[in-house]
């Protein structure tokens, strides 16, 4: 399963910005999708992340300031960002878990997925 993330950039203080992350392969069915960031000689720390349900959990560091949703039918999960603040730069990962199709079209092994990253940079 391949992720491929786009949407990041450079944005001043205050300002927004939207990701997106896209998912292919031999997919029978996404659980969790979501959202992971690593600043600069931190450790990579939880954003945000979506069940198939459409649950969402949110970092306390970006709860009020971001949505995560997805579109199911195109595998696709999405994260905008609002008021960022300079402890919002880092790189953007999306990660996505689930379970490939068997070639009789049933659910086979579970799969976890990351995309390349994505870079987010706040200007003070």
């Amino acid at each position: 399963v391949q992720l491929q993330a786009s949407g990041g950039g450079l944005v001043q203080t205050g300002g927004s910005l939207g990701l997106s992350c896209t998912a292919s392969g031999n997919i029978a069915r996404i659980n969790d999708m979501g959202w992971y960031r690593q600043a600069q000689g931190k450790r990579r720390e939880l954003v945000a992340v979506v069940t198939s349900d459409g649950s969402r959990t949110y970092a306390d560091s970006v709860k009020g300031r971001s949505t995560i949703s997805r579109d199911n039918a195109k595998n696709t999960v999405y994260l905008q960002m609002n008021s960022l603040k300079p402890e919002d730069t880092a790189v953007y990962y999306c990660k996505s878990e689930g379970y490939l199709a068997t070639r009789w079209g049933t659910l086979g092994s579970v799969f976890a997925s990351w995309g390349q990253g994505t870079q987010v940079t706040v200007s003070s």
